[in-house]
């Protein structure tokens, strides 16, 4: 995931799965974390541990894709996800934690990342993993598109051409109309999207919801869809592709944890371009799992993609501190 600025983000984070992109705690996007006590060294060291066990979920999964559906992997991760969050919602026997102002959101965020998983999982059949996760990171652009409709925030122009640019490099990594085209590509794309969608969901919603009300919605919207869908795409596992499914929940899971103690630790703009450290994740697994090596069209697309990030988070970052001055 994805979460991209946090790209594929659970409930407070969900991630740029982005390639899936990490995810952003729900919290009022106007305002960073800025709290004093913020431990960015700390927070860095947890959001590259959480990428990294984001790869490893990729990676598995691709790895089990070559047997098994989509919608039963994404299945087993949703199983083993539920099963983790709902005794910590459950704490105390109250049914509590599900109550929302905003189920319409919810739902809408449940499905954006149910879609984001499940995209992803389908490109990694077709496509490396490393060029998968690149294009997927793309989401930003999808991000601040979504933001002008549905949020009525205002961008200014150099964030478009830093987004354009990040476009471009998807388009390097793509390079529609060559020979090694594959419509396959197009599965990250709708990743990004997914993600996008699941994030600005999260953005509209109202501070005052509990991130693990959040958390429960997205875990069940997820499960029960793909609970539905799956005798229609459905096979028999092995007792190994079993395991590996759990492992994938397990660590799926443990991800978002360090990814929502990285967001409460630091700012988002400062730990935004650390997850770009997904990319060089994600290649190296590739390389060591399946022997793929990224061609130079996809390093260079990479290249510039990660360029545009790192430009944007520089000036979500210029922007914050203007507001922080601003309010004092």
């Amino acid at each position: 995931m994805p979460d991209s600025s946090i790209p594929r983000t659970e409930a407070g984070p969900e991630p740029v799965n982005a390639p899936q992109t990490p995810i952003q705690p729900t919290v009022n996007p106007a305002a960073g974390s800025g709290a004093k006590g913020t431990e960015p060294m700390r927070a860095i060291l947890l959001v590259v541990l959480g990428v990294a066990c984001l790869s490893c979920s990729d990676v598995t999964a691709k790895y089990l894709a070559r047997t098994l559906p989509p919608v039963e992997i994404a299945w087993m991760r949703y199983v083993v996800f539920t099963a983790l969050v709902m005794p910590l919602a459950l704490r105390g026997g109250s049914l509590r934690v599900l109550k929302t102002t905003r189920p319409g959101l919810q739902v809408v965020r449940g499905l954006g990342m149910l879609g984001s998983a499940l995209f992803f999982i389908m490109a990694m059949q077709h496509l490396p993993l490393a060029e998968a996760a690149a294009i997927s990171f793309v989401s930003p652009v999808f991000v601040t598109a979504l933001s002008i409709l549905l949020l009525k925030e205002t961008v200014g122009i150099r964030r478009w051409v830093a987004l354009l640019v990040g476009l471009a490099g998807v388009i390097i990594v793509i390079r529609p109309g060559a020979d090694g085209f594959q419509a396959a590509s197009l599965l990250p794309i709708l990743t990004a999207f997914s993600w996008a969608l699941g994030l600005v969901a999260t953005r509209k919603m109202t501070v005052q919801e509990n991130p693990l009300t959040t958390m429960v919605w997205s875990a069940l919207t997820g499960l029960i869809v793909l609970t539905v869908l799956l005798p229609l795409h459905a096979a028999w596992p092995t007792p190994w592709e079993m395991l590996l499914g759990a492992f994938i929940g397990l660590i799926y899971t443990l991800a978002q944890w360090l990814l929502i103690l990285a967001y409460r630790q630091g700012e988002a703009s400062v730990l935004a371009p650390f997850t770009y450290v997904q990319l060089i994740w994600s290649t190296a697994l590739g390389f060591l799992v399946f022997g793929a090596v990224p061609d130079h069209w996809t390093f260079a697309g990479t290249g510039v993609i990660i360029a545009s990030g790192l430009y944007t988070a520089h000036r979500e970052r210029m922007r914050a501190q203007q507001r922080r001055a601003a309010d004092a």
